[in-house]
This record gives C-alpha cells, sequence and structure tokens, in this order.
C-alpha cells in the first residue's frame, strides 16, 4: 500500500518538475495551476518525509533523495504509461488477415512491444509483420501488398492510401566521442574526418542529401553504408561523423559510450514518421493503431531519447493527436 499522500497525479507533477525546473511549465505539462502543483509537491514531500527539490534555488533542483526518488518515479509511471496502452488497445477481434510493416528504426523497442499488444486482439487474425527500411515499405504500399506500414513520409500522396502523422524525428549530428567541443565550431572541428552516408537508395539518404545540397555543403564520397548500426558503429570507431535521427541514435545505445550527439551545426531540418493505411479499410482499425503507436513512441522513445539529449525537448515529438 502506498503512503498516504502518495497519489499518482504527485508522482507526475514531481518527474514534470525534475525536468523543467520549473512550477510554471509543470503546471503547463501537467494541466494544473501553478498553486496546485506546489501543493501536490508539499504532499509528496510531507508524504516521504524528506525534500525532494532545493526550494531556495531557481530553477529548481533536485535533492540527493530527489534524484534517487526520480529513477522509480520514472520507472512506475513508464509501466503505468505502458499498461494504459495495452489496456486502450483497439479491438481487432474481428479481423481475418492483417499485414503491417513497420520502419526498423523501431525495431529494437517498440515494435516488440506492439506485436505483443496486437496479439492480444487478433485472436482470429493471420497476421503478418515485416521490418524493412522506409523505401520498401513505401513500395510495398503502393503494390498493396501491406495493409498498414509504419515509415518515414517521402510526402507523396499515394493514391488509395491514407496517412496518419505519428512523430517529428529531428536530424542531428553524431561524432566519435570528444571530438566536438562544447563551444567550438562543430564542421571545423570534424574538417579531418570523413562524412559517413546511407546508402543512397534509402530514403534517409536521399533526404540528407537534398538538404545538403539546399545549404549548399558537400563533402567527399568515400563511405556509404546500407546498414544503419554498421555505420553507427564507424563513428563510434573514430572513422567518420554522420547525419541521422534521435530515432537512429537510440536505437544504437550499445555505441553511446563511444559517441557523441548534436544539433546540426546548420539550418535545421527533420522527418516525419506517419502511419500510411489502405483507404478501404475502415477508419477506426488505423486511428486505434495509429494512437497505440503513439503511446508507446512517446514512453518507449521520445522520453528516454530527450533525458539523454536534453536538447531535443520540444524538437522530438509526438504528431496527429
Amino acid at each position: 500500500m502506498l503512503m498516504k499522500g502518495v497519489s499518482l497525479r504527485g508522482l507526475e507533477v514531481f518527474e514534470a518538475l525534475a525536468a523543467n525546473g520549473s512550477v510554471a511549465q509543470a503546471a503547463e505539462i501537467t494541466g494544473l495551476s501553478q498553486p496546485a502543483v506546489s501543493q501536490q509537491l508539499r504532499n509528496l514531500e510531507r508524504s516521504l518525509g524528506t525534500d525532494l527539490v532545493d526550494h531556495t534555488k531557481r530553477p529548481m533542483q533536485l535533492t540527493s533523495a530527489g534524484r534517487s526518488f526520480l529513477q522509480r518515479t520514472r520507472s512506475v509511471l513508464s509501466e503505468l504509461r505502458l499498461a494504459q496502452s495495452e489496456l486502450t488497445v483497439m479491438d481487432l477481434t474481428h479481423l481475418s488477415t492483417l499485414s503491417m510493416g513497420i520502419i526498423d528504426d523501431f525495431d529494437n523497442d517498440l515494435t516488440p512491444r506492439l506485436v505483443t499488444v496486437l496479439a492480444d486482439s487478433l485472436t482470429r487474425c493471420r497476421f503478418k509483420l515485416i521490418t524493412a527500411p522506409s523505401h520498401e515499405i513505401t513500395t510495398a504500399m503502393k503494390e498493396r501488398r501491406l495493409h498498414i506500414g509504419v515509415s518515414a513520409s517521402t510526402g507523396e500522396v499515394l493514391e488509395g492510401v491514407s496517412e496518419y502523422p505519428l512523430v517529428r524525428d529531428p536530424f542531428i549530428l553524431v561524432a566519435p566521442k570528444d571530438r566536438v567541443g562544447k563551444d567550438g565550431d562543430t564542421l571545423a572541428s570534424l574538417q579531418d574526418l570523413p562524412f559517413l552516408r546511407y546508402d543512397r537508395e534509402q530514403l534517409i539518404s536521399r533526404q540528407i542529401e537534398a538538404h545538403l545540397a539546399r545549404q549548399k555543403l558537400t563533402f567527399p564520397e568515400r563511405f556509404e553504408i546500407g546498414s544503419h548500426l554498421s555505420l553507427m558503429a564507424l563513428v563510434a570507431r573514430g572513422t567518420g561523423w554522420a547525419v541521422t535521427t534521435p530515432l537512429g541514435y537510440m536505437r544504437a545505445a550499445r555505441f553511446h559510450d563511444q559517441m557523441s550527439a548534436h544539433p546540426l551545426p546548420f539550418a535545421s531540418f527533420s522527418r516525419n514518421i506517419s502511419l500510411f493505411a489502405s483507404t478501404d479499410w475502415a477508419d477506426r482499425v488505423p486511428r486505434d493503431v495509429a494512437q497505440t503507436m503513439r503511446r508507446l513512441v512517446q514512453d518507449q522513445i521520445i522520453a528516454p531519447a530527450v533525458r539523454t539529449l536534453p536538447f531535443l525537448e520540444g524538437e522530438l515529438r509526438i504528431l496527429g493527436e
């Protein structure tokens, strides 16, 4: 049993305060008034018998007890949000067949969770799931080989296909550890390293190359890599630097100790990840699947990515709710 005064709302308020250090921002995030936020925090601290934040500093800073409690709070809230996603998942028991393709950026964290959620509802259904690069999923949707596809959007309107935006995924720069100084010229610090490209057949490569061309930036063509994890391995090894996205960076967690991520040192740009579904499907099914995916993306990818890379706050975000 929870101690008296420890409430779910109090935990949510504490998490928001820890992330922003501001009562005003915590109020905006939680939808409470500022006095209500302060009261929730006081109630929580009183119940725990200790101060979680240093009330004398602005922005607020966590005490040692607060830092320890925050880890548990995030774990508890994460599990509750996932449980909510699973309880509110769509009813697909009426389907007899479903073929779905998902961008391989989600393969490590989100796709396994989504599959287990879908399996509980697809009780009478023949279900096929593939993971592939965006350009392959787009082609499969055009050729009607998939009912639902989740991939980066090309901006093209596909005949007979509806689009449901899921997440804005901004491009970032990744480099070997300690190669980029905090206040230095990023590109100048990397000038002795080659630019590592994605395979030009991939949509992400075409998007990056088009943006570099708009910025009138050219780099020698030495490496063109088809595997995302192989590309990140080369960055971690110190072979070169690359442009990727937070989804790609988080997928390469095994290399994080050997690489660093930074905002782009030139004009920012982003891609949108969307769910695509054949228009001859009832609208409720793709909408419900999209909403479930948004919840999973927020908890499994966006929240940990923003904790790891604070400069992504407000840039990496859910779309279309």
